[in-house]
């Protein structure tokens, strides 16, 4: 016999699971390799290269075959290490000598040995008493090592006061401490609170919360409207009152001083009457075609550190002038006809536009000026007729090429308050064969 042959695991890759409360000196059975050669070219032995934590013990099975078996050498833990890879070597008696590996993955388990910790032993914070309703004012965090649901951590109250559990409430999955109704430094300004944090067994720690309130500038002024407009014209003259109004703040000294103001660039401004009365006055032209409503917010602000303020909104709708005369889309007209058209055949269509609002913006057309051959109104009124409301212009009557080629009228555009804009409309007879020759 030579050794032609290595020695070699059916399984090159093995996994272990084990759990991290076994005891050291624990054996588990590892795969045994196999080499076909004889003699000393057979499999002599086994090697174990890893880490500290195993070791290496080969037992003779029944047929002199040699069995290997991981033995744990050192108590495992898996929150420092959750894996451990280890590499079984195989060697036969030849010279040189042949190998085989397999590689030994060894999954820790974890087992439920490690308390919550919080991230600290006391938490204290101040907010202040106009905190929003619903607002977290601290979140508590314990972390657990271990993994799973042994790393799970839930929060419960241990001890509190009765008022405490009526005013903030803890969340068991987050801990995280939330407001239930409006603090008010004058009926309390401090609450003590002792959460727990608990894994999935029994293993538990615990601290202590308390929240400290602290008093603030809690009341805000308030502004009352005496009386307001709901419209307005767009030709009001500068100064107009639009609105009345007055503020009030219950607090006193500083926090009782109240300042007033418009919001954004509106063309209004604020005047102040006497005492706590402010008036609303236009502070320049209004343009409806530019904004036809107005939302101005009034805001009010005390003297407190940090201010308070309130607003109110005053919506005004500004009422349309007839101060814009229809726009016709084009200055001239012009289109091309066949002489002999049916009378009611479209010629062209004008369109004026009106930039005011409701009656004001509704455009008319009508023939205003023209001539044929010098003829008067009357006479090519026969020949062309304008719809008032969509401003097409048809034939009225016969066109005839060798008559008149030529048509040039003015269309007129008036809106519903009187203002009234023109245009030119030109229009080219083309020939027709009409006519025989004559001798």
């Amino acid at each position: 016999d030579i050794n032609d042959n290595a020695p070699s695991f059916r399984d090159t890759e093995t996994e272990l699971r084990i759990s991290e409360m076994t005891a050291p000196g624990s054996r588990f059975p590892l795969p045994d390799a196999h080499d076909p050669d004889s003699g000393r070219n057979s499999l002599q032995s086994y090697e174990l290269s890893g880490d500290e934590h195993f070791s290496l013990a080969v037992q003779a099975g029944p047929g002199g075959d040699q069995r290997p078996e991981l033995v744990l050498a050192k108590a495992l833990d898996r929150e420092e290490a959750a894996f451990h890879e280890l590499v079984l070597r195989a060697i036969d008696g030849g010279d040189p000598a042949r190998t085989g590996t397999a590689r030994i993955r060894v999954t820790v388990l974890d087992v439920n040995d490690n308390a919550p910790v919080f991230s600290q032993a006391e938490y204290t914070v101040r907010v202040p008493e106009d905190v929003p309703v619903g607002s977290v004012l601290v979140t508590v965090t314990a972390t657990d090592s271990d993994e799973g649901l042994n790393g799970q951590v839930k929060y419960s109250l241990k001890k509190s006061t009765g008022k405490a559990l009526k005013m903030l409430q803890l969340n068991s999955d987050t801990g995280e401490i939330t407001l239930l109704q409006s603090l008010d430094f004058e009926e309390g300004d401090s609450y003590e609170l002792e959460v727990q944090g608990r894994d999935s067994g029994s293993l538990f720690d615990a601290t202590k919360v308390t929240i400290t309130v602290t008093d603030v500038n809690d009341n805000t002024p308030k502004i009352s409207m005496r009386s307001a407009l709901s419209e307005i014209s767009e030709d009001a003259t500068s100064g107009t009152v639009v609105a009345l109004l007055h503020v009030h703040d219950r607090d006193s000294g500083a926090n009782g001083e109240v300042r007033c103001s418009l919001d954004g660039d509106v063309p209004f401004r604020l005047e102040k009457s006497f005492d706590d009365y402010y008036r609303v006055v236009t502070a320049r032209e209004l343009d409806r075609e530019q904004v036809s409503e107005y939302n101005v917010t009034v805001r009010a602000a005390d003297g407190g550190s940090p201010p308070l303020q309130s607003s109110a909104v005053l919506a005004l709708r500004v009422l349309d002038v007839n101060d814009n005369a229809p726009v016709f889309a084009e200055e001239r007209y012009s289109a091309r006809v066949a002489e002999n058209n049916a009378a009611g055949a479209l010629v062209l269509t004008v369109r004026a536009t009106d930039a005011d609002w409701g009656q004001n913006a509704r455009v008319r057309y009508r023939l205003s000026e023209g001539r044929v051959r010098g003829a008067a109104l009357s006479s090519y009124v026969a020949l062309f007729a304008v719809d008032s409301e969509s401003g097409e212009v048809r034939t009225a009557g016969p066109l005839d090429f060798e008559q008149k080629n030529k048509y040039i009228f003015g269309l007129e555009a008036r809106d519903g308050g009187g203002l009234v804009s023109h245009c030119k409309v030109q229009i080219d007879i083309t020939d027709v064969n009409d006519n025989a020759p004559e001798i």
